[in-house]
């Protein structure tokens, strides 16, 4: 427990640094652990004698950090998608790939997690990018650790028992309850610090927005969060590294985030954006 609580503390301190320095650190922190988590599935794949073209997510995430810094067109992402999807066939062509599944493989790769990292790095120089990380932070860290805490004390039904069998009903809803809070706390900083360092527009996300917003973002995080432990099942690990003492790897810790991010800035967007 207290290597958890040491490399936690450790990790959210970078990532504090790196999203308040400059634009620049931002993405490249998202970069960095989009191909830990690229690596980390590429190593496991190989267990089960399953090639995974690194290098592919690899050109990938690189190409979608700089086109989010220099060209922040959706066209252009849509655009380099496509072209390192075409890209890891013509590989498979070159290497005579016939068996394995590795280009198909390598393709889902891109989908998840790859693409899931592309749409955060252009949330990331967006102008909503910080009251949408609060609230996704928040809303998906407060709920994973009261879904412990209430499976613990009040678990009984199993979610997924093939999949997660930790996870209960019971431990879902109070990490669903308690993302509310999060959701008031994030409406609290809205009103405490809008027009500061916190853009004037998250004033104009009332309270039920927020409540929503976070109850929505804890979902879509649980799901993505059993998404991740459907695919550690299939493999047949525990943990997809080790990277991060008392927590596994990193795709471990940013399997809930892949999802609750993206949704909470459709939300953010569609409340304030379209006014």
């Amino acid at each position: 427990m207290k290597k958890r609580v040491i490399s936690g503390v450790v990790l959210i301190l970078i990532l504090c640094v790196c999203l308040f320095a400059s634009k620049i650190t931002r993405v490249l922190f998202f970069f960095v652990a989009a191909y830990m988590c690229a690596w980390e599935l590429s190593t496991n794949l190989e267990k089960m004698d399953v090639g995974c073209q690194l290098s592919v997510a690899f050109v990938y995430l690189a190409g979608q950090a700089f086109a989010v810094l220099l060209y922040p067109d959706i066209a252009v992402y849509c655009i380099w998608f496509v072209i390192c999807v075409f890209l890891a066939m013509v590989f498979a062509v070159l290497r005579k790939e016939v068996k394995g599944g590795g280009t198909v493989v390598t393709i889902a790769a891109l989908g998840y997690p790859c693409m899931q990292f592309a749409v955060i790095m252009a949330i990331c120089v967006g102008e909503f990018w910080l009251e949408t990380l609060i609230l996704a932070f928040f809303s998906t860290w407060i709920c994973d650790c009261f879904a412990l805490l209430g499976g613990m004390k009040f678990g009984k039904t199993r979610i997924a028992p093939e999949i997660s069998p930790h996870k209960t009903v019971e431990g879902s809803i109070c990490g669903a309850a308690a993302s509310l809070v999060a959701g008031a706390l994030a409406w609290l900083l809205g009103r405490a610090f809008g027009g500061s360092f916190l853009s004037n527009s998250y004033r104009l996300i009332p309270l039920w927005g927020c409540l929503v917003i976070s109850l929505a973002s804890s979902t879509a995080g649980q799901l993505g969060d059993l998404a991740e432990s459907l695919i550690k099942r299939m493999i047949g690990i525990k943990d997809f590294s080790n990277i991060i003492p008392g927590h596994g790897g990193m795709l471990d810790r940013a399997d809930s985030l892949l999802f609750s991010i993206p949704l909470t800035y459709a939300l953010v967007w569609l409340l304030v954006g379209t006014h």
